[in-house]
Order: C-alpha cells, then structure tokens, then sequence
C-alpha cells in the first residue's frame, strides 16, 4: 500500500480492482476504509483508488491549518504522480466537499461526480455541531468521542442491533491509525470555511446527490441544494440509513452508485458491419 511526497506530505493511496479509474474520497473523522464495505462491489467493474487524506490514516498530519481546496490539490497530484488522466470521483460528507472543489478546480480529470451525503454549505446547526466535534478531541478519550458523534450518524434501527454501536467503538479504539487530536480540530476548520454555493452551475459533469432518508447531520435540504445547483444533477434518496448509510446500507449505496455508472456508458450499436 502505496504513499506519495506531494505538497510537502506523505499521502496514502491504495488502488484495487481493474476497469475505468474511480476515486473515492472519505470524510470528516475517516480514511480510505470506510469505504470497506462497498468495495467488493465497485471492484468488480472499476479499478478503484482510495485515500486517506492529510491528517487521517496513514497520511502525514502537519500541523499547520488545513483547507478543502488544499486536499482538493493533494489529490490532482496524486492522480498526476501515478498517472491517470481523467476519474469517475465519489467524496462522502467532507470527502464531498473535497469532490466539489476538484471538478471546480479540475474539471478536465473529471469524468463524473457523486456526492454522498455531502453539502454545498453548513446552516447554523451544521456548523455548531462541526465546530464542537473539532474542538471536542483535546477534552475527552476517544471512547466518550465516538459515543458522541455516532448519534448523528446512525439511525434509531442500527442502534437496535444488539452489539453492533459497541462494536463500532470498539474498532475505532483499537484501530491503528487513529486521527491526531489537531488533524481533527483542522478539518473540523477546513469544512466551516467551505463554500461552494455560488459556484455549483460551473459543474458541468454527470452528477448524482445521494443520501440517506434519515440523515440527520446533513439532512436532504442540502443535497437538494446541490442537485438543482449542478446543472443536471440526479438526486437519489435512499430509504434505509442516515448520514452512515456507506455502513448501514452498503449494498443499496453500492447498486445506486453503480447504476449511475452504468447510465454514462454508450450503449454498443450493431449496425450490421
């Protein structure tokens, strides 16, 4: 598993499957593995690329503040370092945001775009909650952390499942590459900052929206927000899940993502020749 000195960082890309390039993009609190669950699927038709970006997993986490459009750069040299030219790209949440500010900045390398549970920009509530989460690592253990945060992730249902939250925070305090308390407080920062409301008409790529129906962190306003700012976008809402629906309902993610895929290769004509 691959890292990359690029913009004076370490960045940590992984790269499984063969077919058109597709790059996934994590959010706030994550890296590439959050996407675990999907990848089978995806593998199976895309050669697929993930990333942790700085501050999470195994990418460096310098000090200095961070911006989404400074991740937005990691990422184009990523792509120019390893040398693909053009990707079908998909960011969750922050990874979203990320997403944005690549086909904005980028558009030739984009071939198409899907936001999952993601936002153009934060309200009131939003922004209270990031802010919180952000500053909230340097008080607490990272148990008492996840106990907080995860609420706002899953629905009512997943919690019902008998040891699957505990399970969860388990896996997180045990897992290797924990995010560093000031990795956390800068992309808490880097997301109170984004903007992209008065520039969703310059992204002009296939582009699909998609959330869960019981998202509570960025509740369908916002992708409906970025469905009529894109010209074209598709909005697709999905029954189960809230703003975890990767986790909680993978394979409804999983067959969304790939029929929208699916919609942008030209059917093959026999002409008779």
């Amino acid at each position: 598993m691959p890292k990359v000195d690029i913009n004076g960082i370490d960045l940590f890309y992984d790269i499984k499957g063969k077919g058109e390039p597709l790059l996934l993009i994590a959010g706030f609190l994550c890296d590439h593995a959050y996407w675990s669950l999907i990848m089978p699927s995806l593998i199976s038709h895309y050669q697929v690329i993930r990333i942790d970006n700085r501050g999470m997993g195994r990418s460096s986490a310098p000090k200095n503040l961070y911006s989404i459009k400074e991740m937005a750069d990691d990422v184009a040299a990523l792509l120019d370092r390893i040398g693909i030219k053009k990707v079908h790209l998909a960011g969750h949440s922050m990874g979203g945001q990320i997403a944005q500010e690549l086909a904005l900045a980028y558009p030739q390398k984009i071939q198409s775009l899907m936001l999952l549970s993601s936002l153009a920009k934060g309200d009131e509530l939003f922004n209270s909650i990031i802010e919180t989460w952000g500053d909230l690592l340097s008080n607490v253990d990272l148990k008492l952390y996840e106990k907080i945060v995860l609420p706002w992730i899953f629905t009512d249902a997943f919690y019902s499942i008998p040891g699957m939250i505990e399970g969860l925070i388990e896996f997180a305090i045990k897992y290797p590459f924990p995010p560093a308390t000031h990795s956390v407080y800068h992309h808490s920062r880097a997301m109170l900052d984004f903007d992209t409301t008065d520039r969703l008409q310059q992204i002009h790529c296939p582009t699909l929206v998609m959330l869960g129906k019981q998202d509570i962190l960025t509740p369908l306003k916002f992708s409906q927000q970025l469905a009529q700012g894109i010209p074209n976008a598709e909005l697709v809402v999905i029954d189960r899940g809230g703003h975890g629906f990767l986790i909680e309902s993978s394979d409804a993610v999983a067959s969304a993502m790939l029929n929208f895929l699916r919609k942008l290769k030209p059917a093959y004509t026999n002409f008779g020749f």
